[in-house]
């Protein structure tokens, strides 16, 4: 962290933000946009002004200013932590639902990596992203269930690999609208929809703009295995099976198929009165140990949604 520091603009003509990480290499142009915004860098005695551009000479005061080395999971003992498995090489854990995963800054504090951080300390420093701090997937803050974590670089590189070669089989729990009499597989190449500002998937013969992106080939395995309802609509329980790891696979491929997951209503599903979040629930994970090389199965047990009669 930099702290209580200053400098003489040299030029005139370029933005704050661009003089400040050319003087201080060690942050990021995101924190250095923050830090203005935040009111802790100051041009001559006057806060910052959004996109403010330097005429040279002037005294740019920096009170706080973020690096790149800073952006790491805090460990936060408050947020509450259910492991399921524990040993030298992997953690296991139970994610509730409107909890994310990780953060997305070194600010946020209340996801469930902020938890594990604080109990396991060893985890901090594995994976090739600081902000996951050796999680081995996502899944998204509304969905609960299963993630797993690496406890140290070999056991990260090893597993990841099984998630690469798409042999790690994972299993959900999904509350769809409507009966469903029979299983099937769906199959799609998924992009993020280019005519919208939030992330959501849309399969890319469907697409309305040109999409640049590389589409993403996924396939989804889902049976009915229970059925119940509320009020007078039918709901299906579903055990899904995916091997690839697509954003939003799942939901959207679901919902292409006019299967809308209970109160999802990102992708078209009814709004349900006073229920946070969707039913989609991580119900269990089958791959190779990283150190033994057994095959093994970790699994959550059932939301109270998946309770059908």
């Amino acid at each position: 962290m930099i702290e209580d520091t200053s400098f003489i603009a040299e030029k005139g003509g370029i933005r704050l933000d661009a003089a400040l990480l050319s003087h201080y290499p060690s942050s990021t142009r995101a924190f250095c946009r923050a830090a203005c915004a935040e009111g802790a860098v100051s041009v001559d005695g006057r806060p910052a002004i959004k996109g403010q551009k330097l005429r040279g000479g002037e005294r740019v005061v920096v009170r706080r200013l973020a690096e790149a080395s800073d952006n790491r999971v805090a460990p936060n003992p408050a947020v509450q932590v259910r492991c399921l498995f524990e040993d030298e090489a992997l953690l296991a854990f139970d994610k509730p639902p409107a909890q994310p995963v990780q953060p997305l800054t070194y600010r946020e504090t209340g996801t469930l990596m902020n938890g594990v951080v604080a109990r396991w300390p060893d985890v901090r420093d594995v994976g090739d992203q600081p902000l996951m701090a050796g999680a081995l997937h996502r899944i998204d803050a509304d969905t609960s269930g299963l993630v797993l974590v690496a406890r140290t670089p070999s056991a990260f590189d090893a597993l990841r690999a099984q998630f690469a070669a798409q042999t790690v089989k994972k299993t959900y729990l999904a509350l769809v609208e409507g009966a469903v009499a029979v299983g099937g597989t769906l199959e799609n190449d998924l992009v993020h929809d280019p005519t919208l500002p939030f992330c959501r998937m849309i399969d890319v013969s469907r697409a309305r703009a040109r999409v640049r992106a590389a589409p993403l080939h996924a396939v989804t395995h889902f049976t009915p295995i229970g059925r119940t309802s509320c009020g007078n609509e039918e709901r299906t329980l579903l055990e899904v099976t995916i091997y690839t790891g697509v954003t939003h696979q799942i939901r959207a491929q679901l919902a292409f198929a006019g299967l809308h997951i209970v109160n999802d209503r990102l992708y078209g599903a009814f709004a349900v009165e006073g229920q946070e979040g969707h039913c989609l629930h991580a119900l269990a994970a089958s791959f190779r140990h990283p150190v033994s090389g057994d095959e093994m199965e970790i699994r959550t047990p059932y939301p109270d949604w998946g309770q059908v009669p």
